[in-house]
């Protein structure tokens, strides 16, 4: 039970890393608590809704009762199964703006602005647009991570964006190359009609080689020798040694979590829970931050929406037909149409995403009661609030506390309700006139800002994008709890890679820029120069500081 190289987590970015340090010879050994990712919920595209609501996949988090929201206790899906978060999310790639890294490196993450992340986007891709267009020269073209494009047979994908053009917004080929904003073609990690989770892009190839393995069970903490790691010990009794290095990739959840039991984190915390401590790190924990969304509803009058499929039969063909020829409605995400926008005059990129989906539907699969719909996902890009994940004891089986503090600035609501507000508008356009019947959620009635500010806080969810629990930063930052090269700041051997070191959450969803996390902190592991920066510069909507849009 030992390895050169430990990897806590089999998710989005261990799973790129497995891949990288077993290419390059190493010995690696991948835990993982989760168990096998095979069978049609998780490998079918349009059966997202069933494996992030399956407790056999999920390890079932939800927030501690949210203050500003009512006491309410928001789900936080993560991933415990092979390819972790990848293998129950919904396939969406976005990499992130350029001016999201720009701002990583200018707050301390040196080496992680966009003229060095691109290199690793193109290394870790291969895109195929489907031939309508796009940005090739911004994106990859023999990399693990397979993205493509639904079909978007479906008028109302189109319509969509023709209604933000018809709005003024501007219209983007690739959202993913030099234009991010604008309305366009949404990305999917789908390939041959399957989910093209890290586990079937890097994990599985990994393990062909003989010097990368996989094993199942719970890892409780990191075992340390003379301010080393030295391995991981495990709930079985067992330790697993680690000849050169740990990599904790269990996510933004548990990666503190495990910092926290093995002592890492901040000492008075720790001390109120009886653990030792290894290195006093105030920001173990902090920095949580996620995106929370709207559905903004609409009624359709036309019987064209995926609700004519929300019954036994058409799903049991939908099923068959992609069981057999892996084609059709279950070949897709079904978002297949996006759009970033800005919020107002004086914002540099956007701060709003849209996800549109031609069925009126929840993520846990409940259907809205009227039938026939079509809704935009919603919400702001960089809400400043900001929460924490703690232990809630030092028993490793005990869940953590994770409490979001969502809503907790008065920005986050002005955000929100221009989200609504700025939908509506799209929604009232040219192209959506032969479809709208009427508006679902949030209703008509509701249009001043205190009935939007209840509507808001009844009915905002989580995107799942939880982030920033080990922020990235300079070894002098007293908050920072890895440094440039992953390596946890006052120990030797340890590093973390996943999505808690972002130091500020992306723009979009966030498994492209884990997987890139991976592929990145990989080669400062072996030792490898960085490639070579970009010099490709995003477009910047040139009258940003004096308009909207």
């Amino acid at each position: 039970m030992q390895a050169d190289y430990v990897i806590v987590g089999a998710g989005s970015a261990g799973c790129a890393m497995a891949y990288r340090l077993a290419e390059a010879g190493e010995s690696v050994l991948v835990i993982e608590h989760g168990g096998t990712d095979a069978g049609p919920f998780i490998q079918m595209p349009a059966a997202l809704s069933y494996p992030m609501n399956m407790k056999r996949y999920d390890w079932g988090y939800t927030s501690e009762p949210e203050p500003h929201l009512g006491g309410r206790q928001l789900a936080c899906p993560r991933g415990k199964v092979v390819g972790g978060s990848s293998s129950i999310n919904g396939m969406v790639y976005v990499r992130g703006h350029a001016k999201d890294f720009d701002h990583w490196a200018e707050s301390g993450a040196d080496g992680w602005a966009f003229a060095d992340v691109l290199p690793y986007y193109k290394r870790m891709e291969t895109w195929n647009d489907g031939g309508h267009g796009g940005d090739p020269a911004w994106r990859g073209t023999d990399g693990p991570l397979h993205v493509t494009r639904g079909a978007r047979d479906n008028p109302l994908f189109q319509a969509f964006v023709d209604a933000g053009r018809q709005a003024g917004y501007e219209v983007t080929d690739d959202y993913n190359g030099a234009k991010q904003e604008g309305f366009g073609p949404m990305e999917q990690t789908v390939y041959k009609g399957r989910r093209w989770s890290a586990a079937n892009a890097y994990l599985r190839p990994a393990l062909k080689r003989e010097n990368c393995n996989l094993i199942n069970g719970l890892v409780e903490r990191v075992v340390f020798t003379d301010g080393r790691a030295t391995g991981v010990a495990m709930a079985d009794g067992t330790v697993v040694h680690a000849g050169r290095e740990v990599i904790l990739a269990a996510s933004s959840i548990n990666s503190p979590k495990i910092l926290m039991l093995s002592g890492i984190g901040p000492a008075a915390h720790l001390a109120e829970h009886g653990i030792d401590v290894v290195a006093d790190r105030a920001g173990v924990g902090q920095n949580l931050q996620d995106h929370l969304e709207l559905y903004i509803q609409m009624a359709s009058s036309q019987p064209i929406t995926l609700y004519k499929h929300w019954n036994i039969l058409s799903k049991a063909w939908i099923g068959a037909q992609w069981l057999f020829t892996k084609t059709g409605l279950g070949a897709s995400n079904q978002f297949e149409s996006a759009a970033f926008v800005r919020s107002k005059d004086g914002v540099e990129y956007p701060d709003i995403q849209y996800h549109f989906l031609p069925i009126a539907v929840r993520y846990d699969g409940q259907a809205a009661a009227e039938g026939h719909g079509f809704q935009a996902h919603t919400g702001p890009m960089r809400s400043v609030s900001r929460g924490a994940v703690t232990l809630r004891s030092s028993d490793p089986a005990d869940d953590p506390k994770i409490l979001f503090n969502y809503m907790s600035d008065p920005s986050d609501w002005e955000d929100f309700r221009r989200c609504i507000r700025l939908t509506r508008e799209v929604f009232a356009q040219e192209a959506f006139k032969p479809f709208v019947k009427h508006e679902i959620q949030p209703g008509e009635a509701l249009q001043t800002d205190e009935e939007l500010d209840s509507f808001i806080a009844e009915h905002v969810e989580s995107a799942y994008h939880p982030c920033g629990t080990c922020k990235m930063g300079r070894r002098d930052d007293p908050l920072a709890v890895v440094d440039s090269s992953g390596q946890v700041i006052g120990v030797e051997g340890l590093r973390v890679a996943d999505s808690s070191i972002f130091p500020r959450i992306t723009n979009g969803n966030l498994n492209g820029p884990s997987i890139m996390v991976g592929e990145k902190i990989a080669d400062c592991v072996l030792g490898r120069d960085p490639l070579p920066r970009a010099n490709d510069r995003p477009w910047i909507h040139p009258d940003w500081e004096t308009a909207q849009r």
